[in-house]
């Protein structure tokens, strides 16, 4: 048997997961001995778990790109920029967490653990660089995703929301694993870099089974991105999980997959003509933004309109995604459409590192809103609305200015910055990614995402008119307050300002994430 010899550079790409699981069972061994139900300072100790980690990613991130762990995983700036940004979701999703489970007699060490677990697998999913590593990172972050989504258990909602996330998880799961199955018949390896380099014989040979292989792994990562029409699953399980893990799951999980996704067609586009990638993400991208936006119009409940506007949120990304990929064939085209590219002064720039930066510094601005408005709808709910059929009601944000005015203007916040309404960090996220889509010759996706983009304008607003416009209820319930979710709000809605007025800093670390191993 060889065992194969580990070194320090080889480990240092998997060190924030390390913190993050070592931070997981402290947190599982400290209930052992606690008699008490007050336990605030496991949430303490899951944030901090979550900087830490942090702090090793983006260090990490300055490091060149290269291949770890005898090519099972890799090291450079745009997984390690990723690592950051679940840690930064994780540590507010901690701190959400410890007043909304308090309020409920619900804290247990083990609901931090999963979560840091959960990131963990986010981490390592992003750079995980062979098909059998990736589907083990996948299902750690899935596993424990599941056992929060139903941690509650109280009523039907937890239980029904548990049960579909789990059973079209597991199918999702499957589609991808018999996908890469098939690319391993195609090429004889499951390692990203082999497969890329086997795929253009594998093609000429059987381009029938590389196709199935692309298709069923493109379906799989479509699961997990929630885009159009893989996102059956979302508006029902984001309303029956725990507020504050939707918030982790609505910024984490799509961040890590869209990461991992954009990791893994880098090299599956070898093989193939490169209008097959660019079509279908162009198409995902325009059902989702035009689909997520537009189911999100007729919502009431705002948790399940957040959770359509995570499909849209979802299909902006795959439009930055779409531009990655457009095709060099499309230099001298002068046709304008949907799927086309049509360059503006007649030749393709390289827009790869734009796309990188654009991908990341959104994703950025999605987690710091995404956690900060379910963090607000979670503060408002009472636990004896669980089993209320209006309990996200737009009626519970009527007159939330004159009751609380500091959430409602932080809600506010959030709501413009979903929307991109200057100046908050949404907009600057959009101008990113749009921008690259535009030199990258999207013009007809980007319309269409400005066009999506403005409808969905609407669906935001209207919280603010019922926080700012409307009569608080005589019978409104007095919010329930606790430190650690004024913490996270003011975090969020300071983050949200401050990245849409001062984003230069930032930016700057984000242009170093163009170094992608195997680009």
């Amino acid at each position: 048997m060889n065992i194969p010899h580990l070194t320090f550079q080889d480990l240092l790409p998997v060190a924030p997961a390390g913190v993050l699981v070592v931070g997981a069972i402290v947190l599982l061994l400290s209930e052992v001995f606690l008699s008490t139900a007050q336990r605030t300072y496991q949430a303490v100790i899951g944030t901090l778990t979550a900087l830490l980690a942090g702090a090793v990613a983006m260090n990490n991130a300055f490091e060149p790109a290269r291949a770890a762990l005898q090519g099972y995983v890799v090291l450079d700036p745009f997984s390690q920029w990723m690592t950051v940004l679940v840690c930064l979701g994780t540590a507010l999703a901690s701190l959400l967490s410890a007043g909304f489970l308090n309020h409920r007699n619900a804290e247990r060490g083990e609901f931090y653990a999963l979560i840091l677990f959960s990131a963990a697998g986010m981490s390592l999913l992003a750079m995980s660089a062979e098909f059998i590593t990736l589907f083990i990172n996948l299902e750690v972050l899935s596993i424990s995703t599941y056992a929060l989504t139903a941690f509650l258990r109280r009523g039907p909602r937890p239980a029904e929301a548990g049960f579909k996330y789990f059973i079209l998880g597991a199918f999702s799961a499957s589609l991808l694993l018999y996908g890469a199955a098939l690319l391993y018949g195609a090429t004889g390896s499951t390692r990203f870099l082999d497969v890329g380099l086997a795929l253009p014989q594998a093609f000429a040979q059987q381009p029938g089974l590389v196709y199935a292989g692309f298709g069923l792994v493109l379906a799989g990562f479509a699961f997990k991105v929630a885009a159009v029409p893989f996102h059956m699953w979302t508006p029902d399980v984001y309303e029956g999980a725990p507020t504050p893990v939707t918030a982790l799951m609505s910024a984490g999980v799509k961040a890590a997959a869209v990461v991992a996704l954009v990791r893994t067609f880098l090299f599956l586009v070898k093989g193939l003509s490169p209008e097959v990638p660019f079509i279908a993400f162009s198409a995902l991208a325009l059902l989702s933004m035009v689909g997520g936006n537009l189911l999100a119009l007729p919502q009431r409940n705002v948790k399940r309109m957040l959770a359509y506007s995570s499909i849209a949120h979802a299909g902006y990304l795959l439009l930055g995604v779409a531009a990655l990929f457009a095709p060099a064939t499309a230099k001298g085209s002068d046709a304008v459409g949907l799927f086309t590219a049509t360059p503006l002064l007649g030749s393709m720039p390289n827009v790869a590192a734009s796309v990188y930066k654009g991908l990341l510094f959104y994703l950025l601005g999605y987690t710091v809103t995404a956690l900060g408005a379910f963090g607000t709808i979670a503060a408002l709910e009472r636990r004896e609305d669980e089993t209320r059929s209006n309990t996200w009601d737009l009626e519970r944000f009527a007159g939330l200015a004159q009751r609380k005015p500091g959430w409602a203007a932080a809600m506010a916040a959030f709501m413009l910055s979903l929307g991109g309404v200057p100046p908050t960090v949404g907009f600057l996220g959009k101008l990113y990614l749009f921008g690259a889509a535009v030199d990258a010759g999207l013009l007809g996706l980007a319309v269409a995402g400005v066009l999506a983009s403005v409808a969905g304008v609407y669906v935001y607003l209207r919280v603010v008119v019922y926080m700012y416009m409307r009569p608080a209820p005589a019978d409104a319930p007095a919010p329930f307050r606790h430190w650690t979710t004024e913490v996270a709000l003011i975090a969020s809605a300071v983050a949200v300002v401050a990245l849409g007025v001062l984003p230069g800093p930032v930016t700057e670390w984000f242009s170093r994430a163009g170094m992608v191993f195997g680009s």
